[in-house]
């Protein structure tokens, strides 16, 4: 009896022991350090590889017009819009923006508990509100509707959790609101060293963008374009950012860990090749997104191995006028055999693949077969530029001034395209002023030219109210008596489109989970 009670009592400790790897909500946030690593926790959403770390990296459909995917393991998918709402990388793309938007959340509510700086505070408290804010912003432009969550559930009853859709207008409101809110706790881009973090500047520009988007289809929100060239013309008035006088020079910097915050103003962060002590902190950018090579020879090292998700369209080619250093360098003109010698395309134009991310000029040796250590940009100086022009372009208030500095921001854009001097006005590569209209055109061909295979571009033509129409056609373009793999999966890929496809279905998990959500139209 002695022992059995003995036994009992041992056995109780036990069972009563709190677990020793797990932080209370008091102990997680006591001091400057356990801010920053929650911080560092709310930022890494954005590399996970549900999203820029891998899926969207060619894999989802995002570049629409201008090139389609040829990787088999995706038919079926959406990234052959073969949509379904029990898709995986659907799903998992609303489940990981709603783990970041928690974590944003939870930092939020606790972040005064910590004894640290009220500067270092107040710019942390900022950066976590602005990225709340983002993460519903990446979840608005596929979903529409959707819950707009700005706390930590009170518990796990059914009220607390199951939250109905905010309507996509309200959404965009309270979206520009907090990163609005955002902006005076932020430092000024030019005290950063990189665009890994958030500044000024980056909070500015991508408030341009969701207000073009709140601006165009389906919400059509008024006021919203004066709000975008307003917000773009903040960044622009630093006078801290600059165009690289390089176009290639950008991207070889992106492969190279190479920070360039005049023009680069903020990036998606990864590190080494999640080998050694780093094994979770390395992307796919130039891996899925590159040009297609699968040797894995090492007297082939330097060129690094690539799925090629990516193909270009003959339409895109298209886009570029002879003399533009873009076209050869956004579509690579050459392919790889597998013997590691490059072939010149000169007439297959549905052939080339993406050549923005080239994993030749990665620096970090030995190359790994899936991961790369480089950034992905979420906002480029030229962006803005074409943001304020666009802004100007569509706002009926817009002063005859600021026309002509629209066209002039666009020049500068065009004028590094070609090589030339960005300042010096030269009519070779200038759009002539011809009003607003003519600008507008433009600028949706320009965005192409300047921004293609960065996922900008879906997103573009859906708010421009073109998206369905534009699929079409450039599906039409595929030559139909051609068999080859490629020609078959960009007939599947254009072919599978429809009207719905402007958004995803909510995915059929979550519609179980949370009965008050209400699938999107057509799905």
């Amino acid at each position: 009896m002695i022992l059995a009670a003995a036994l009992c009592a041992a056995s109780c400790d036990f069972l009563d022991t709190y677990p020793q790897d797990v932080k209370t909500v008091e102990e997680s946030f006591r001091t400057e350090a356990d801010v920053q690593e929650s911080l560092s926790g709310v930022y890494s959403t954005l590399a996970a590889s549900q999203l820029y770390g891998n899926a969207m990296l060619g894999r989802m459909g995002l570049t629409a017009d201008i090139g389609y995917e040829y990787y088999n393991t995706d038919a079926g998918t959406v990234g052959y819009y073969e949509v379904v709402a029990s898709d995986a990388k659907i799903n998992s793309y609303w489940r990981y923006l709603y783990q970041g938007i928690g974590n944003a959340n939870r930092l939020l509510e606790n972040i005064d508990r910590a004894v640290m700086d009220s500067t270092s505070r107040e710019r942390a408290r900022a950066e976590a509100l602005f990225l709340r804010a983002y993460y519903h912003f990446m979840l608005t432009v596929r979903f529409g509707s959707i819950p707009y969550v700005t706390c930590v559930p009170a518990s796990g009853n059914v009220a607390d959790v199951q939250l109905p859709q905010t309507p996509q207008e309200q959404v965009y409101r309270s979206i520009i609101a907090d990163m609005d809110d955002s902006v005076s706790s932020l430092p000024d881009a030019s005290s950063l060293d990189g665009g890994g973090r958030l500044s000024k500047s980056a909070a500015w520009g991508i408030l341009a963008r969701v207000c073009l988007d709140a601006a165009g289809y389906p919400c059509y929100i008024p006021g919203m374009y004066a709000k975008a060239k307003d917000y773009a013309k903040k960044v622009i008035d630093t006078g801290f950012h600059a165009l690289n006088p390089s176009y290639e020079q950008v991207f070889i910097n992106y492969m190279q860990d190479l920070y360039d915050i005049k023009e680069s103003i903020w990036e998606v962060e990864f590190y080494g090749n999640n080998t050694g002590t780093y094994t979770s902190t390395a992307g796919m950018v130039g891996r899925n997104n590159g040009i297609q090579f699968s040797n894995v020879d090492e007297s082939h090292d330097e060129i690094g191995v690539s799925i090629g998700a990516i193909r270009a369209t003959s339409y895109y080619y298209g886009l570029f006028e002879d003399g533009d250093l873009r076209r050869d360098w956004t579509i690579a003109p050459y392919t790889y055999t597998t013997a590691g010698e490059k072939t010149m395309q000169t007439t297959n134009f549905w052939i080339r693949f993406c050549g923005k991310f080239r994993r030749e000029y990665e620096t970090l040796m030995p190359k790994s077969v899936s991961y790369t250590p480089t950034n992905f940009p979420l906002l480029r100086y030229s962006d803005v530029l074409l943001m304020y022009a666009e802004g100007v372009a569509c706002d009926e208030s817009s002063a005859p001034e600021e026309i002509t500095a629209a066209y002039e921001y666009l020049n500068q854009v065009r004028r590094r395209g070609y090589g030339k001097d960005i300042s010096a006005a030269d009519p070779s590569v200038d759009i002539p002023a011809e009003g607003k209209l003519a600008l507008l055109e433009t600028i949706k061909d320009e965005r192409a030219r300047e921004l293609g295979f960065e996922l900008l571009r879906k997103d573009d033509i859906v708010r421009w109210g073109e998206f369905y129409g534009r699929m079409k056609h450039v599906g039409s373009l595929i030559p139909s008596a051609f068999t080859s793999g490629y020609y078959v999966a960009g007939r599947q890929y254009y072919g599978n489109v429809g009207s719905r496809d402007v958004l995803w279905p909510i995915p059929s998990y979550e519609l179980g989970v949370n009965r008050n959500l209400v699938q999107n139209p057509g799905w």
